[in-house]
This record gives structure tokens, sequence and C-alpha cells, in this order.
């Protein structure tokens, strides 16, 4: 071994230390190249070329600044947008847990519905006892800002992420109350708020009631209890109302459709892509189920739901009641990333036990039935006044309305006249609101509520599903 304490030894020992270092580096470089795009294919589209300068660029560049996470997520949105398929998308941070826990058994907020209605964001419904119903909020209310950020630049559930958060932390609402002229600021606590998807009644002649609103972790414990409940009452026949229910969660609706059909009968089959063998799942039917089964459904039936309803019809011999659903004959998986965010994905498609396709068909009836034509009027404004002189399908809308709680305005249909005055004003009189003759929040508010009253009374689906199970 020799020793160099000459200077130029020195370099030259320094310059091939670093010729080798610089080799090494250069074959690492290219098998974790090789190997990422192995693991990442996007590396290898001429196109992620562009958008890594692009990036660069605007974050070098660009006049007002950009942050880089908010860059990134856009990409992701936009990428996912591309496919052009209305049931995937990719949800950021907020929008993610909002999200996944629509499908918890419960989630950290304020106990707050809400609705989307003609641009604005309406308090639908409280959860009793929840912080927004302790708080003074009330059904009804116009969310104008969450924490300061104004709703009408807010997609839904970006709104809905606001209003959401770790418990015990604080979010202001920005409220605008039908009847008064000025907002008001509410600020609450938020809560762990409990998620329920079933609710259950007693009808008449030994008739149980069991609606559910969606599929999410518990709802098949929750269908379990309301049997229960309602056996330990008398049931002897159920009336199974899906209606306007989105669907949901597979493992609950398998889980449902094993209680109720016969153990071994097909509940539905699963195909993914690239694959010609389905998945078929089966009832693992513990306990015999006897009693006789009506399902109701309507147009927004969906998914879920209509793998349940399919299955009742076809494995089970159930008859259902009501109107086509809505057809969605796919399945999306989600996966959630540390941040939140969410990617929602459709990876495969479904069929009934009959093995058919229900994708933009959706599943028929076995007794078509349509409710009150009232139940499908379009919604009333919110935020604006209607009165004499006004005219369009609002009032029009308002009009019919009218005539089904018994003020009959005569005129034009779509002018809102002296007759429509009229009977607003008698309205407003008869269910002591302040009369104005006009359309404000308030009476839209009370008219739609005495609606609902009347649909409960005259409910044709429900009354035809009384009517068959009575036989």
């Amino acid at each position: 071994m020799r020793y160099f304490t000459h200077a130029a030894a020195r370099r030259r020992v320094l310059l091939i230390g670093l010729v080798g270092a610089i080799l090494f580096m250069v074959a690492g470089f290219a098998v974790g190249w090789l190997w990422m795009g192995h693991r990442y294919p996007m590396l290898k589209e001429p196109a992620f070329q562009n958008f890594a300068v692009s990036y660069n660029t605007i974050m070098d560049k660009y006049l007002n600044g950009a942050d880089g996470e908010d860059l990134i997520n856009g990409a992701s949105e936009g990428m996912v947008a591309s496919l052009e398929d209305p049931y995937s998308r990719y949800l950021i941070e907020e929008q993610g847990d909002a999200y996944t826990q629509g499908y918890e058994g419960e989630f950290s907020g304020i106990g707050a519905e809400v609705r989307e209605q003609d641009g604005q964001f309406v308090i639908s419904g409280l959860t009793p006892g929840a912080p927004a119903e302790r708080g003074g909020v009330k059904s009804g209310d116009i969310i104008m800002a969450v924490d300061g950020k104004e709703s009408k630049d807010s997609k839904f559930q970006d709104l809905i992420g606001l209003m959401r958060g770790k418990t015990g932390t604080e979010v202001t609402l920005t409220l605008q109350r039908p009847g008064q002229t000025e907002p008001i600021e509410i600020t609450l606590k938020r809560e762990a708020i409990p998620v329920y998807t079933v609710t259950s009644e007693m009808l008449e002649a030994g008739i149980g009631h069991i609606t559910i609103s969606r599929f999410a972790q518990k709802t098949a414990t929750e269908f379990d209890e309301a049997v229960k409940k309602l056996k330990a009452q008398g049931m002897t026949k159920l009336l199974l109302d899906l209606r306007s229910n989105p669907g949901g969660l597979l493992q609950p609706t398998i889980a449902i459709g094993s209680k109720l059909i016969p153990k071994g009968k097909v509940i539905l089959e699963v195909v993914y892509k690239e694959e010609s063998n389905p998945i078929v799942y089966k009832s693992t039917q513990k306990e015999e189920w006897t009693i006789p089964i009506v399902v109701l459904v309507n147009g927004q039936s969906a998914s879920a739901s209509e793998v349940l309803t399919a299955a009742l019809k076809e494995s089970a011999g159930a008859t259902v009641v009501g109107e086509k659903t809505y057809g969605k004959g796919v399945v999306q998986a989600f996966e959630q990333f540390r941040d939140g965010s969410v990617l929602s994905l459709t990876e495969a498609q479904w069929k009934t036990p009959a093995g058919t396709w229900i994708h933009k068909v959706g599943v028929m009836p076995n007794e078509v039935v349509s409710l009150p034509a009232f139940a499908s009027l379009r919604p009333l404004p919110v935020g604006s006044e209607l009165k004499n002189g006004s005219y369009g399908e609002d009032v029009k809308t308002l009009q019919s309305m009218l005539k089904e709680l018994g003020y009959a305005p005569v005129g034009k249909d779509g002018l809102f006249d002296d007759e429509t005055e009229a009977a607003m004003r008698a309205f407003q009189k008869a269910e002591k609101l302040d009369v104005t003759g006009s359309l404000n929040d308030k009476t839209a508010y009370q008219i739609v509520e005495l609606l609902k009253e009347k649909l409960e009374k005259e409910d044709t689906q429900l009354q035809r599903g009384v009517q068959l199970l009575k036989k």
C-alpha cells in the first residue's frame, strides 16, 4: 500500500473517489428509476414531464404565488375528473373525512342536516340534543358562512367538511333566519354525533315498518335490533322501506340480505376489471326467515338499496312496490390517505341473482305505484321573495302548493296576481304568520312542513304495501 503525500496525488485520490461516488449514484438512480417506473407507470408518460415542468414554473414564476399542496390536490382532482365517471372522485382532506364519517357509526360535528337548494345551503334537520339544536339552530336556517368562509364560494362536500372537525373544537355559523332581516352568528362546540340509519314502527295488523336511510357500518346491527323490537311487539309481516336510500356500504347490505334470504341463495354477483368469473355472494342465513316481506322503492333508491331490492325480489320472493329504482349498477372502492383525502373509484359492476345488470335501467317493482302529484313539486325558492307581480315557475309551484293545502288561487298559472295574494294572506292568517301577502322564507317553510304532513297521510305507496301484507 502506498501513501501519497504530494498535493497532486491527494487531488487525484479525491477525484477518483468523487468519480466513484458519481458512478455509484448514477447506477443507483438508474435502478431506482426503473423500480419507480414499474411502481408508478405515470413516470413513463411524456405528459408527466409536462406536469413536472408546469408545477415548477408555477411555483417559481406565478405572479400571485402558489401553494404546492393545492397544486398537487388540484391535479389529483383533475385526474379523476378526466375519467368522466360521475361516481369516481378525489376528495381533499376535510372532504375526505366527511365522506368516510358518513359511513361510520358516529362523526364529530354539530348534528345538523344540510340540503343544497337553489344555490344555497339550508338546515333541513337537527339531531335531537346535539350542539346545533341546543345552540339555537333551526330547520330552515340558511347557512351564509362557516367560520367566516362564505357558503356561496363552497361546494357541498367542502361545506360539510368545514362544519365537521375534531371533538371539542368550535365552529361559528352565520345564518339567515326566515323572517329576520339581519344574519345571526352561533358558535357551537363539536361533539361525537351518532349516525342512525334505521327507524322502525308498528303499523296495523301486525305489520312492522322498517326504514333504512342508507347502508353504513352499523346498519346491519341497527336492523337486527329493529327486527327484535318489532317481533317483541307482535310483528308478523315486514314492510321494508328503501325509498330515497342512496346506497352505501356493501357489507351491511349483504348481512341484511343474509338475514332475510334463504341460505345458499344468491344475493349479488360482482365483476371486476378483466375478470371473466364473477364473485358470487350468497346468503349465509343462520335462522329461517318466515315473515312475508314487501319492499318500498322509488326513483332515488340506488346502488346498495337496489342490490337488496333485487335480491329480495329474485331470491326471496318479496313483492316490490313503488317506482322504478335509480339504476346504479357499479361498485366503488375508496382509499383514505394519511392527510384524510379519499380516492373513490369505480372498480366493478354488480348483477342481480338472475344475472341482470341494472345500470341506467333500475329495478322494476312488481306493482308500480306513484305518490300524489304534489310530492314531486319543485322546491320553493330560498332567500328571495315572491309577491304581487312576480311571474314564473316558482309562482306556479307556490300556487300548486296552496291549492293542495285548500287555498285555491284563481287566475293565470305562474302569475302572482291579486287572487294569489289573497290566498297567501288567508294562509298566513290561518297559520298565525305575519300577514304580508307575499312569500318569504318563514311562510315557505310552513307550507313545506304542512305538505310533508299531508304526504304522510296520503302515502299511496305505503298504503298499497300495507294492503298487500293484509291479504
